[in-house]
C-alpha cells in the first residue's frame, strides 16, 4: 500500500461520464494526478472530459486526462492505477459486477473507492479478494466536487485502518476536502440527514403546496437554497433512491420522513426528474420563449402546473422579519424570531427546523462520532447551516425547551455538555450559511 499522497501517480474513474464520475475526474485532474475515464464507449467518455474541462474553466485540463471505454481499456487502466474510482449508477447489482472485473485486473495493494451516495460498502465488496476488500472503501464526494468540500469516507468492517488513514490524508492534504468518516449505515451521514429535511418538506408540499413550503423554510432558515429547488436540482430520481433505501433499511424516529410522496412516483412514472428533464420539470418548470423564461410551479394535487405568478403566496410576517435580521447580520435575532413567533405557519416551521436540529445531532453515536461530524458535513457538503450553528443561535436551553415541546428527540449531546460555543469549526463565520 501507498504511504504518502504523492504515491498516487494515477486515478482511473468509471463511470466517467455522469455527474459524479466527471466531477470526481476533475478533482483528481485539478490536483496534477494523471486520471484515466472510463464509459461505456468512447463517445461517453469524451463527454466525461468536457465536462470536467468546463467545470475547471481550462483546457489545459485535458493535459492529465486520457479517455477509454470498459471493454477495450479497463484492464490496462486499472492495472496501472493507484486508486480506482467508481462512479456508476446506484445499483448494487451493477457496481458488483464492476468489481468482480476490477478485482481480476487491478494490483494488489491499490485502493478501490466507490462515490456511491448510501449503499452499503460491505455489501458491495462481498465475494471480492482478501486484498480487494482490505483496499475497499467509500469516498462520499458532493456534488459539484470542484466547489463542494464536504466529504464523506466510509470504511466496512473489513478496510485496513491504514488505508483509511491513508485516503483521508490525501483528500485533507492534497485535494482539500473537509472529510468526515462516518460508519457503513444507509445513506452515511450527511444524505441521511439532509434527505430526511428534503422529503419531509416534499411530503409537506402535498398539503401546503410546492411555493408555500419553500418559502416557509427558505434560505432565511440556513440554507444555500429552498428545499424543493435542491430536490430538482439533485434530480428526482436520485431522491428517491436515496429516501427508498433510507425507508426500507432505517428503523429511527424519522422513519416515515423518509417515505416517498405518492404524488412525486406518479409524475416520476411520466417522465418528470426535475431539472434534468426540462420539457417536463419536477417542482418547477422553466420555459423559454425567445430570450425570456417563463417558470412554473407544480400543483401537487392536481399533477399539473401554473405560472409562478398565479402560484405566490404571503409570507406569514415572521418570515421577512428574519430575513431583515439576516441581511444586518443578527443571526441570533432572526432565530429568536423563529423561536417566538406564534401560528401554525411558525408550528410548521419550527417542526422542520428543530426536526433537522435533533435527527442530525441523535445520529452522534450511531452514524458518526461526534456532533463536529454531524456541522461539518451539512455545513459543507450541503451548505446548510449545521445543527450546531442553529443551537449557539438560539441557545441551548431555549433549543432543549423547544424540542421537548414539539414532541421531538432531544439528543443527549445536548444535555451531556454545556460548551460556550457548540459549533467548534475554526475560522468559519456562520454569516456564510446565511446569505442566500
Amino acid at each position: 500500500m501507498t504511504s504518502t499522497t504523492t504515491e498516487v501517480r494515477k486515478v482511473a474513474v468509471l463511470g466517467a461520464n455522469g455527474v459524479m464520475g466527471s466531477g470526481s475526474g476533475e478533482l483528481f485532474a485539478a490536483h496534477g494526478i494523471p486520471t484515466f475515464l472510463l464509459a461505456r464507449d468512447h463517445e461517453k467518455a469524451r463527454e466525461g472530459l468536457d465536462r470536467a474541462v468546463a467545470l475547471a474553466k481550462s483546457e489545459k485540463l485535458a493535459d492529465v486526462i486520457r479517455l477509454g471505454t470498459y471493454d477495450r481499456d479497463l484492464p490496462g487502466a486499472v492495472g496501472e492505477a493507484d486508486l480506482i474510482l467508481e462512479s456508476l449508477a446506484e445499483d448494487l447489482t451493477l457496481k458488483r459486477r464492476f468489481f468482480a472485473t476490477v478485482d481480476r485486473h487491478r494490483r494488489p495493494g491499490s485502493i478501490v473507492a466507490t462515490v456511491s451516495s448510501g449503499l452499503s460498502i460491505a455489501a458491495m465488496a462481498e465475494g471480492r479478494s482478501e486484498d480487494f476488500r482490505r483496499n475497499f472503501l467509500g469516498i462520499h464526494l458532493f456534488n459539484p466536487p470542484n466547489v463542494i468540500t464536504g466529504c464523506e469516507v466510509v470504511a466496512h468492517a473489513e478496510t485496513s485502518p491504514e488505508v483509511v488513514e491513508f485516503v483521508v490524508r490525501l483528500l485533507e492534504r492534497h485535494l482539500g476536502r473537509k472529510v468526515v468518516r462516518t460508519a457503513d449505515l444507509p445513506a452515511f451521514a450527511g444524505n441521511r440527514v439532509g434527505f430526511k429535511v428534503l422529503n419531509e418538506v416534499a411530503q409537506l408540499a402535498a398539503e401546503h403546496g410546492v411555493a408555500f413550503v419553500d418559502m416557509l423554510v427558505g434560505p432565511h432558515t440556513g440554507r444555500a437554497m429552498a428545499p424543493l429547488v435542491t430536490t430538482d436540482l439533485v434530480g428526482w430520481d436520485v431522491h428517491r433512491a436515496i429516501v427508498d433505501n433510507l425507508y426500507r433499511h432505517t428503523a429511527d424516529e424519522a422513519h416515515d420522513c423518509f417515505a416517498f410522496p405518492p404524488y412525486m412516483a406518479k409524475l416520476m412514472d411520466s417522465g418528470h426528474l426535475g431539472d434534468k428533464t426540462p420539457g417536463k420539470g419536477g417542482f418547477y418548470r422553466r420555459v423559454r420563449d425567445g430570450g425570456k423564461t417563463e417558470v412554473y410551479v407544480l400543483d401537487p394535487a392536481r399533477g399539473e402546473y401554473r405560472a409562478a405568478h398565479d402560484s405566490l403566496v404571503d409570507a406569514p410576517d415572521f418570515v421577512p422579519r428574519m430575513k431583515r435580521f439576516h441581511r444586518a447580520g443578527r443571526y441570533r435575532e432572526a432565530m429568536a424570531v423563529l423561536l417566538e413567533a406564534r401560528g401554525w405557519e411558525a408550528d410548521l416551521l419550527r417542526r422542520v427546523i428543530l426536526g433537522y436540529v435533533s435527527y442530525g445531532l441523535n445520529r452522534v453515536g450511531e452514524v458518526v462520532k461526534e456532533a463536529r461530524d454531524v456541522d461539518r458535513i451539512m455545513g459543507f457538503g450541503f451548505n446548510w447551516a449545521p445543527p450546531s450553528v442553529l443551537v449557539d443561535l438560539m441557545g441551548v436551553e431555549k433549543v432543549v425547551a423547544a424540542l421537548e415541546r414539539a414532541k421531538l428527540v432531544v439528543p443527549s449531546v445536548l444535555t451531556t455538555g454545556r460548551p460556550d460555543r457548540w459549533f467548534r469549526e475554526p475560522n468559519v463565520d456562520v454569516g456564510r450559511f446565511f446569505v442566500g
